[in-house]
């Protein structure tokens, strides 16, 4: 590759390419809209408890149950949400359900 002037021009051949007007560019198709998963019950309260322990606004939750928080948060006068107590009451021997999503972490 000895070049006289030394541009890559002079050995390789300057192709261009023609440009077209009426090219459209080429989308993937959108996948269809998956439906989210059906939760059990379970799950669904299960959820609602764990928002309810990442809450601060009722106070700390570490060391007492998940019921008597929601009590302290009543008498405070935080307003906790009734479904909560509903749910500890109609679940009170579960300690999932009991528990505070921090039972695992040492104070």
């Amino acid at each position: 590759m000895t070049a006289k002037n030394g541009l890559i021009t002079d050995t390789y051949k300057v192709v261009k390419k023609v440009k077209r007007s009426n090219r459209r560019e080429k989308k993937p198709p959108s996948p269809p809209a998956a439906e989210p998963p059906q939760l059990s019950e379970r799950e669904v309260d299960l959820q609602q408890l764990r928002k309810f322990d990442l809450t601060w606004q009722f106070g700390p939750c570490t060391g007492i149950t998940r019921l008597q928080r929601w009590e302290r948060a009543a008498l405070h006068g935080l307003n906790p949400p009734q479904k909560i107590k509903d749910i500890l009451l109609r679940e009170s021997t579960d300690p999932e359900y009991t528990h505070s999503l921090w039972r695992d972490y040492p104070l």
